[in-house]
């Protein structure tokens, strides 16, 4: 079991709720019509949506109850990034008119304790004992397929009508000389943290890195996040990507891209990491290190091959499109069959598992439309295609950009740095795609994902009233941007034509 420190009261509560350890597990039933491995995100929704539709299932999960979400990943690590924007809106206040110190001092080891208390009170809803009460059979240990239809866990055998491979992922260790000399950190380790690591390297510019990167400099650690690809965030719109890494080294973290990490080694005191960029070799030293370049699906000791269920160490479980195994009583959804590793997207795969699982359905993972954020500040939030993409797939796309220096909220909030993309089918008000970087983008992108989802055009935005100043004007701002390209010279020439006549 992974281990939790400080092992406050905070951290007590935490653990009786997601591994209670006097947990009884219960008499196994005759037959399950669900056994779901793994009680993160996915393996949760699965449990209760079944278990309320009145069947009866099983719940095996060998670690801790809310998977990384909870534990180690979205939970935890929101928290940080709130009370490091609150450091740096104070830090910055003098230009609202406050009288502020000049220096803000950060209570590191309060902020991690309202995380973990924070993190405690979160952990009720995906207790054992909630789901107990929910009619769900919970057991606490390790769960492995025996046979096609059957899972062993403490001894006992479960067997199923269907089951769901919900095991997530970890974090993709890279093999470096040194690394286990030198010791690094990962996001289950990081949140165990009560002192602040005076200077800290970051291994991957992705979203995880940098969030926790620009969290750490606002604390006062003095941060080097290193990247092998020619510029951090790769994945996302370049433009969108330069105003993030902007943002990040005016918050003091160094960033180093397109290098290779040679080794690492500890001499006496100091901890050293070596790097080679452009041909030239560098030193590092530091003091907490911090593994954030990628994740790997969680398949090992869960005997898919006694359950006939393909998968590989790369890519996890392999399923079809409606989240069915090789193994046709066997379904698979998260981190450990996805390619999209948001808890969120778990969410949405499960209800798609349930309804396939359990109800014959025909649901299909690639009908979803995906949202996804990184939540740096300011934030990015995307949707739909990239234009690029849209272009690779032979789609005739127009574009439009509105700039948050020319939205009213965004201005006086200070937030100006920052835009929006819509990216709609050439000759319709069909959206297919969409970048925002601003403040709270998360939260704005949201009505663009249900316009994708709900086939709703620019044009029924444009008509949509907007509460004025927000900076979801944006939006509507781009809706009658589209508006204007139908003015074309015919309908203009129609236009004067009729108004002429009302003279």
């Amino acid at each position: 079991m992974l281990l939790i420190a400080p092992a406050d009261s905070h951290d007590h509560r935490l653990i009786s709720n997601v591994h209670p350890l006097k947990w009884r597990n219960p008499e196994p039933s005759e037959r399950y019509n669900l056994v779901v491995i793994g009680a993160g995100t996915a393996g949760l929704v699965c449990a209760a949506a079944a278990a309320g539709l009145g069947a009866k299932v099983a719940l095996i999960e060998r670690e801790l109850m809310g998977g990384d979400c909870l534990n180690f990943g979205c939970v935890p690590s929101k928290a940080l990034l709130r009370a490091a924007r609150a450091f740096a809106d104070a830090g910055r206040a003098g230009e609202y008119g406050a009288a502020v110190p000049p220096r803000v001092v950060v209570n590191f080891a309060a902020v991690m304790e309202r995380m973990r208390r924070l993190r405690a009170e979160l952990s009720e809803k995906d207790s054992a004992s909630r789901f107990h009460g929910l009619g769900v059979d919970v057991f606490i240990g390790e769960g492995r397929f025996s046979g096609p239809d059957s899972i062993e866990v403490g001894g006992q055998t479960l067997r199923f009508s269907r089951a769901v491979i919900a095991t997530g992922s970890r974090i993709a260790a890279l093999a470096i000389q040194g690394f286990n000399e030198t010791g690094f950190l990962t996001n289950e380790t990081i949140f165990s943290l009560t002192a602040l690591p005076r200077r800290l390297v970051v291994i991957g510019g992705g979203p995880l890195g940098c969030e926790l990167a620009q969290a750490f400099s606002r604390f006062g650690s003095h941060v080097t996040l290193l990247e092998v690809e020619p510029t951090i965030l790769p994945r996302e719109d370049t433009d969108a990507a330069r105003i993030v890494k902007n943002a990040l080294m005016r918050d003091g973290i160094e960033i180093i891209e397109n290098c290779q990490i040679r080794n690492a080694l500890a001499t006496g005191s100091e901890k050293i990491i070596k790097l080679e960029c452009a041909g030239a070799c560098r030193e590092i030293a530091f003091d907490e290190m911090l593994m954030a370049a990628g994740r790997m699906p969680t398949v090992d000791g869960l005997g898919l091959e006694a359950a006939g269920v393909d998968y590989d160490q790369r890519s996890g479980v392999k399923v079809n499109d409606h989240l069915r195994t090789s193994n046709c009583r066997v379904f698979a959804a998260g981190d450990v069959c996805s390619p999209y590793k948001f808890t969120h997207v778990a969410d949405a795969m499960a209800r798609i598992v349930i309804r396939n699982a359990l109800f014959y359905g025909r649901e299909s993972f690639s009908a979803l439309t995906i949202p996804w954020c990184t939540y740096t500040d300011p934030e990015i939030a995307h949707v739909g295609l990239y234009e690029h993409e849209a272009r690779r797939r032979g789609i005739a796309v127009q574009s439009f950009l509105q700039p948050l220096s020319e939205v009213d909220r965004a201005v006086l909030d200070g937030e100006a740095e920052g835009f929006l993309k819509v990216y709609v089918r050439q000759g319709t008000d069909r959206i297919i795609g969409a970048t925002l970087v601003a403040g709270h983008a998360g939260e704005m992108i949201s009505e663009l994902t249900l316009a994708i989802a709900g086939r709703i055009g620019l044009t029924t935005i444009a008509r949509t009233i907007h509460p004025y100043p927000t900076q979801a004007e944006a939006i509507r701002k781009i809706a009658d941007a589209y508006n204007r390209t139908r003015l074309t010279p015919g309908v203009n020439w129609l236009l004067r034509k009729w108004l002429a006549r009302m003279r």
